[in-house]
């Protein structure tokens, strides 16, 4: 479904940065000439801590999926805004990463939008309250890694930096978790963002374990019953039930992982994918968040948002609102294959013409900084979070 769209901007969607060595699977790869000073924000450190997020949403069969909302910021830009005339413009030689897998090439020519299955909702709390935002799997050396926002994953408000509970869920779908639920381990991103709130820098690399999957329950004896650790149990008279789960394995193993490119020239047609939810401001109501949408178009050079300092931004016209934020912007996306290469991710939304619908969406611009970043969290390690019994690992 494309739309078009007009209004304010107003951010959709989190933080992170990392360490090394994608090197080898690159095709025309540029580094920077001076390492960015990135932000690595640890979220469950330990397996036992991923027990506890993973606790926290599979309760109850999941009722806190279905009662987050989409993740919106008050802050807004007022007036009519400006579509182009920014500073984003490449600050080195472009370069790809290949995405992960691909299926067999096909020649016919297909007229519908074939949605990637590496899109999915991304949720978390903030300030007590359940949200979520659009995300992609990304390619990486451990076929573990997610991009989207930097709003999305990091808050400079609270102690750790990182938004609590945070979990990946490809193919979302009204409580469902096709392929598992994926908790976040460390987030990456520039020291610009995490620190002063700088969109131009507006993108988070969440390296997340092995996902998980619910298993059915079986019965056990007191003593394992009594030991087994998750609180989804419970018994019946003298009878003891506790549930299993499976390790869904590696993310990228199961639904794919979109390449990335960056330094590219603003011009260029790109496939945008998010999960909008919210009212247009003039009250219209024409997403859900249930399902994804799209977006198609060339990029421009986004306007300065002084109230977000985004100065070199890109930007596209699209009418997807709030829920989007984090949804990949996708350069030569293969409609066969599902596949391309992730070239931004969705920041701000915005009503350029101030009839009340929203009508553009902007993303950070991928340099050769965001690459550096991007590297450095293709290469963290995660591991699995469920026994060979089908428990969950021990809490510490």
């Amino acid at each position: 479904m494309n739309t078009a769209v007009k209004r304010l901007a107003l951010p959709l969607g989190g933080a992170i940065a990392a360490t090394s060595m994608i090197g080898a699977t690159l095709v025309g790869t540029a580094s920077a000439t001076t390492a960015p000073a990135k932000k690595v924000v640890s979220m469950a450190s330990s397996a036992a801590e991923a027990q506890k997020v993973s606790d926290f949403w599979t309760a109850n069969g999941g009722a806190k999926f279905k009662a987050a909302a989409q993740f919106t910021d008050n802050a807004q830009q007022s007036g009519k805004v400006k579509l182009g005339g920014g500073d984003a413009a490449p600050d080195g030689k472009a370069g790809v990463v290949p995405p992960i897998g691909g299926e067999p090439k096909v020649t016919a020519k297909i007229k519908n939008i074939n949605l990637p299955k590496t899109i999915g909702k991304v949720f978390f709390v903030a300030d007590g309250n359940l949200y979520w935002c659009s995300a992609s799997s990304i390619q990486s050396k451990y076929h573990n890694l997610v991009a989207t926002a930097g709003h999305c994953v990091f808050d400079e408000n609270i102690q750790n930096g990182a938004l609590d509970y945070w979990v990946f869920v490809p193919g979302y779908y009204q409580g469902k978790a096709p392929w598992g639920v994926y908790v976040g381990k460390a987030a990456y991103t520039h020291y610009d963002f995490a620190v002063y709130e700088d969109f131009d820098s507006d993108y988070a690399f969440v390296t997340v374990y092995n996902g998980i999957s619910f298993g059915g329950i079986k019965q056990v004896d007191k003593e394992t019953y009594d030991n087994w650790q998750s609180p989804l149990k419970s018994t019946r008279g003298e009878n003891y039930y506790v549930a299993v789960f499976k390790d869904a394995g590696r993310l990228g193993d199961n639904v794919g992982g979109q390449g990335f490119t960056w330094n590219q020239k603003p011009g260029q047609p790109v496939y945008v994918f998010g999960y909008p939810a919210a009212a247009h401001p003039d009250g219209d109501t024409p997403f859900t968040g249930v399902t994804p949408k799209w977006c198609y178009g060339k990029t421009f050079a986004a306007a300065p948002a002084a109230a977000f300092k985004a100065e070199a931004q890109i930007g596209l016209k699209c009418s997807m609102t709030a829920g989007s934020s984090g949804g990949p912007w996708i350069l030569k996306y293969s409609n066969t294959k599902r596949l391309g290469y992730i070239n931004g991710v969705t920041s701000l939304i915005g009503d350029a013409d101030g009839n009340g619908r929203i009508d553009f969406a902007t993303s950070p611009y991928f340099d050769s900084e965001t690459y550096a970043i991007y590297k450095a969290a293709a290469n963290l390690w995660s591991g699995s979070i469920v026994t060979s019994n089908g428990e969950l690992v021990k809490k510490a």
